[in-house]
Order: C-alpha cells, then sequence, then structure tokens
C-alpha cells in the first residue's frame, strides 16, 4: 500500500520509524510549516520533519490543506491510505480521499478522554489506567470505528512526561499492527460506545495550571504529575511564579492556612486542605529547574511564607 503520513511533534516520530522499519512505503510526510524559534527567530523542523529527512521520505509542510496544490500533491502520490499521529484538524476532502480511509492513533481508550490532551487530564484525574486507541476518522473529532485497543496502566508516581514517552513506544507497535490489518482486509471495526459517562481531554491553558491550595492533597499531586514536565503546574510565591515539577504529599488532619509555606531544614512544605504539598523539583522566574532543597538553602533564614491562590 503507498501510504501518506500525517504528525509533527515527537510522539509521532517512533510510529513512523516503526511502520518504515516493518516495511511499508510512506510515499511522503505531511507536517506543519517550519516554525521560528529560539535567540535569532530562525526556522525550526519538526521532529516528524527531522525524522522523515533522516529517513529519505520527502516533506509536505502545506500552509493551507484545503488549496489545489496540495491536492495535487495528494493525487499524484494516490496513497491507499493515511496515517494522522498528534496533527493538527483535518478537512474532510483529505481524510476522506484514500480508497481504504484514514486512521487516527489517539493516547486514550476511545471513547474516553476525547480531545487535545488525554494524557495530561488521565493523570490530573487521579485515573490509575489508559490505554491508547487506532480509530478512523471521521466528521466528529475522535469518533470513529476502533481498529485496535491497548489498556495500559499509571503508576502512582508517573509524570505526564514517562507516561508520554511509554505511550509513544506501545503507539508504534499499535499502528504497525493497524496497518497490518487494514492491508489483509481483516477488520474487526468496533463503533464507540458512549452508554459510560464521558470524560473529556480538552486542550490545556494556563488558568489549568494553576494550584488550587484549598484542594486535597491527592488532587494537587495529581495536577502537578499530569503537567509536569510541560507546560508545569504553578503557584506563586512573592508575587512572582513558582513552577512545581515534582511533591509528595502527607495527610495531615493538623494543617493550617492553605497556601501556608513552613520550611523545616532544607524541606518544603505547602499547606492544603488535608495536609501538605512537599514539593521536590522547582524553577523560580527566570531560574533553571532545581532540586528543592537548593531553593531552601537560598531563602536565608526564612521559615515561613504564603503561596498565591
Amino acid at each position: 500500500m503507498n501510504i501518506v503520513f500525517y504528525g509533527t511533534p515527537q510522539f509521532a516520530v517512533p510510529s513512523l520509524k516503526a511502520i518504515v522499519k516493518a516495511g511499508f512505503k510512506v510515499k511522503a510526510v505531511v507536517t506543519m510549516p517550519d516554525k521560528l524559534a529560539g535567540r535569532g527567530m530562525k526556522p525550526t523542523p519538526s521532529a516528524v520533519k527531522l525524522a522523515a529527512t533522516e529517513l529519505g521520505i520527502p516533506v509536505l509542510q502545506p500552509e493551507k490543506m484545503k488549496s489545489p496544490e496540495f491536492m495535487q500533491q495528494l493525487k499524484n502520490i494516490n496513497p491507499d491510505i493515511q496515517i494522522v499521529i498528534a496533527f493538527r484538524m483535518m478537512p474532510e476532502m483529505v481524510w476522506n480521499f484514500p480508497p481504504k480511509g484514514t486512521f487516527n492513533l489517539h493516547a486514550s481508550m476511545l471513547p474516553q478522554y476525547r480531545g487535545a490532551a488525554p494524557i495530561n487530564r488521565a493523570i490530573m484525574n487521579g485515573e490509575i489506567s489508559t490505554g491508547l486507541s487506532t480509530f478512523f476518522l471521521k466528521h466528529e473529532i475522535d469518533t470513529g470505528n476502533i481498529i485496535i485497543q491497548k489498556e495500559m496502566p499509571i503508576y502512582h508516581d508517573e509524570t505526564f512526561g514517562k507516561l508520554h514517552d511509554r505511550m509513544m513506544m506501545e503507539g508504534a507497535d499499535l499502528v504497525v499492527q493497524s496497518v497490518k490489518l487494514i492491508e489483509k482486509g481483516d477488520l474487526e471495526l468496533q463503533p464507540q460506545i458512549e452508554t459510560l459517562e464521558l470524560k473529556h481531554a480538552p486542550k490545556i491553558f494556563k488558568s489549568d495550571c494553576e494550584i488550587k491550595w484549598s484542594s486535597n492533597c491527592e488532587e494537587i499531586y495529581n495536577k502537578i504529575r499530569g503537567l509536569s514536565p510541560f507546560p508545569a503546574a504553578y503557584t506563586t510565591i512573592n508575587g512572582e511564579p513558582f513552577k512545581i515539577y515534582f511533591a509528595n504529599f502527607e495527610i495531615n488532619k493538623q494543617h493550617g492556612l492553605p497556601g501556608e509555606i513552613i520550611i523545616e531544614k532544607h524541606l518544603m512544605k505547602i499547606t492544603c486542605n488535608n495536609g501538605f504539598i512537599c514539593p521536590t523539583e522547582v524553577q523560580l522566574a527566570g531560574k533553571k529547574r532545581m532540586a528543592v532543597m537548593d531553593y531552601v538553602n537560598g531563602l536565608k533564614g526564612q521559615s515561613s511564607m504564603l503561596a498565591g491562590s
């Protein structure tokens, strides 16, 4: 089969490499236009573009996917199937173009956690398991028929970054399995059953990252894990942003005012609704990420402060 692969970030790279390694013909890779980044604002290629160039695959970077130029390129390639992983919204004229359709890899057990941030949201909600789904695209976002699903545990101390990397590698295997089934015509598609209460995974905004110290320890702990290392949960101390990348928690009925910061030797404890959050990795505005001990050592004798919100 002729395949066109769509993707942009690192999450899509192992899947692209796995498809090529399995012997399938990726005729082109479609990715976002280069972004201007760095001090010099130089054009920076996406992770998928770098991987495709390394593999010797032609790269297409359309500004507008409905443009006649891009549609003509697709006609020239004549793909049998398209694969989409962590890409932008696609118009129907594109995803409905190949005869065998277009399928997507999504980082949840659909229909749960439809949306842009399924890994973050699952951890933030305290889930103990999640999964991966491949499914065919249709009009409504993340609602198409399932090809394969694989359930995965979420470990108690696992951050977004760690789970992302595990799912990225497991997802590559799932994509290859899906292509093989499609090629053989050996498909038993499953419709998404929506009898359960659905949880959604909307995009993460800055307001989602601010810690509310009136919340319970477990809720704050899960928020910190679900946003680490990016974009990172934060609070304010003395009016300055203070990011927390990881923490432990201590349930304790003898807690004080929410947001009260207690310094004990080389440790920091921040009061919440039912105990304390104990940060272990933090970052001040304009500083590098550091161990909390290094932050505490620089406080010069301060023993009590108050965190914002």
